[in-house]
């Protein structure tokens, strides 16, 4: 009984003094979360610019127009995808259906599912590597080689200025 009492007071008082003994000394234990205070908030301030992936807003800018996709999943191939931001990228049309252009490597899709696409959506065709933003999606169906990055908001003439020349691609938030 009398140990546990003074096992319990140094306890106590190893906790109550560890701040002080922390600050001389670098092998210290790490605090009681619980007494720590504001702590979890900063690494949770931190967490969203390293995990978050859905809401991140992935902006596609010439010298003449931008568009800014809205990244709505969070799978492997988006996560590559943003991996290998910043990036330049040339653009031209295909078919009268999208805007493509081929990214520097294959994307790892890992589990990422196929799609069936749509008007506004930008995709990763795994078979050439190439990102495409779809403004006429119609006849289009389901692929599994089409993968969905995120959704955007542009015109087909808005689109067409990205064919301008270099189009630079960076997350902006």
């Amino acid at each position: 009984m009398m140990v546990t009492a003074v096992l319990a007071t140094a306890v106590l008082a190893g906790c109550a003094a560890a701040p002080q003994q922390a600050e001389t000394s670098g092998a210290q234990p790490a605090p009681d979360p619980s007494a720590a205070g504001p702590t979890p908030d900063v690494s949770a301030q931190d967490a969203p610019a390293q995990d978050a992936v859905v809401g991140t807003v992935v902006r596609f800018a010439s010298d003449s127009a931008s568009v800014d996709v809205t990244i709505d999943q969070d799978t492997p191939a988006v996560r590559d995808f943003l991996a290998l931001l910043p990036l330049e990228l040339e653009f031209e049309d295909l078919g009268g259906r999208e805007k493509i252009a081929y990214l520097p490597r294959a994307l790892d899709i890992g589990s990422s599912a196929g799609s069936d696409p749509e008007d506004g959506d930008l995709i990763y065709y795994t078979p050439w590597g190439n990102l495409g933003f779809y403004y006429d999606a119609s006849g289009i169906r389901y692929s599994e080689a089409t993968v969905h990055i995120g959704t955007y908001e542009a015109t087909a003439d808005e689109l067409a200025l990205l064919e301008e020349g270099r189009v630079t691609i960076e997350i902006v938030r």
